[in-house]
């Protein structure tokens, strides 16, 4: 293919004080300059960018964004400059730390019924926002259709605390970094993507349909383009903040007492693996455990998506929902709920952060 070459161009008045600034100040190359005895048009390149500033050019000054791993070291320290031709020059963290907004709780029910709408994101997916207001920021519920085929993804990661993918219907194939070949997610399994961990989601089928939770509600995702998958490693063992990627497989669990009495649950082995972070069960009832009691939990976040089956949900001071499949809740730190009239084939998915805290029954009946 032959060489192509692309400049941005932007406007000076007199080439001589810009000059000084851009290859000085920003330490930027100068690549071309004419005419040799009056110049009006120079040529800078530096920092992923290539600059022709021409006098006379009609656009605006524009802003350039410079990334920085050490800000505070590049121009004095300064976060914002302006160039003599009025460029606006902002430097800023190249890796920024993750900030996770607190928490604003709230009771949230979310039902199928009520036509939440379906909005078309990233590669072609649609999504159902079940969480609407995502507690201030902190965290974002997801119920998403893929399409069938194909996916027309790229190999990418999210700058995130903690992000979960749980298949509620049909199939997904995925690649993940250091994890071996193509990974399929069936109904009931579930994968934690730890944060920056590169992906990429290859083909789907059978209608399928995931709940992703992602903390916090807002988080980069970044497109890696020097990276092939499958990496030619497998390192089953590795961390990335800490956290391990989990494939965890929906027929192997085992199911013991839940938090509620009158319940069950399998453990997806995510509080383990993310060292407490968060938890993710599906629970069930017992068959014949009679009424189920009133409870209060102290968890910063729970949340529940109603996979199967039906439900009636109460709160303190608040009118009974009654919950059938596709629907999500969110009951917030101290308040009293209960779960009644569970159908025998009701399956909730519940994930919470942090992945270990105290549930207290506050009553039976």
């Amino acid at each position: 293919m032959p060489e192509t070459r692309a400049e941005i161009r932007v406007p000076t008045a007199d080439l001589r004080e810009d000059l000084p600034f851009y290859t000085g100040t920003l330490g930027m190359r100068l690549d071309m300059i004419y005419p040799a005895d009056n110049p009006e048009i120079a040529v800078v390149s530096g920092h992923g960018i290539r600059l022709r500033i021409e006098k006379g050019a009609p656009e605006s000054p524009g802003t350039i964004r410079l990334l920085c791993e050490d800000p505070d070291g590049f121009a004095q320290g300064k976060r914002s400059l302006r160039a003599p031709n009025g460029m606006t020059i902002e430097i800023d963290e190249l890796d920024p730390p993750l900030v996770l907004p607190r928490t604003e709780h709230a009771f949230v029910v979310r039902r199928l019924a009520d036509q939440a709408p379906w909005v078309i994101g990233r590669a072609g997916m649609a999504y159902r926002d079940l969480v609407p207001g995502r507690l201030g920021g902190a965290m974002i519920a997801s119920h998403i259709r893929v399409p069938d085929g194909p996916v027309a993804d790229m190999v990418h990661f999210h700058k995130i605390g903690f992000q979960l993918i749980f298949c509620v219907r049909g199939w997904v194939d995925v690649l993940y970094e250091d994890q071996g070949g193509l990974r399929r997610l069936h109904a009931g399994d579930c994968f934690i993507q730890p944060p920056q961990i590169r992906h990429r989601v290859v083909e789907s089928g059978d209608n399928i349909e995931v709940v992703e939770i992602g903390v916090p509600a807002e988080h980069v995702t970044e497109i890696d383009h020097s990276m092939e998958l499958p990496t030619a490693t497998e390192r089953p063992e590795r961390e990335w903040d800490g956290q391990r990627f989990v494939h965890n497989i929906g027929q192997t669990g085992e199911f013991r007492p839940f938090r509620i009495p009158g319940f069950e649950a399998r453990d997806t082995t995510i509080n383990e693996n993310t060292k407490g972070v968060a938890s993710v069960m599906v629970a069930r009832p017992v068959p014949g455990a009679g009424e189920m009691p009133w409870t209060t939990h102290s968890a910063d976040i729970l949340f529940n998506f109603v996979m199967e089956g039906t439900m009636t949900l109460e709160g303190e001071g608040k009118e009974p929902y009654d919950l059938s499949p596709g629907d999500a809740f969110v009951i917030p730190p101290g308040m009293a709920t209960r779960y009644r009239n569970p159908s025998g084939d009701l399956q909730l998915l519940e994930v919470t952060l942090p992945g270990t805290f105290d549930t207290q029954v506050t009553r039976k009946t």
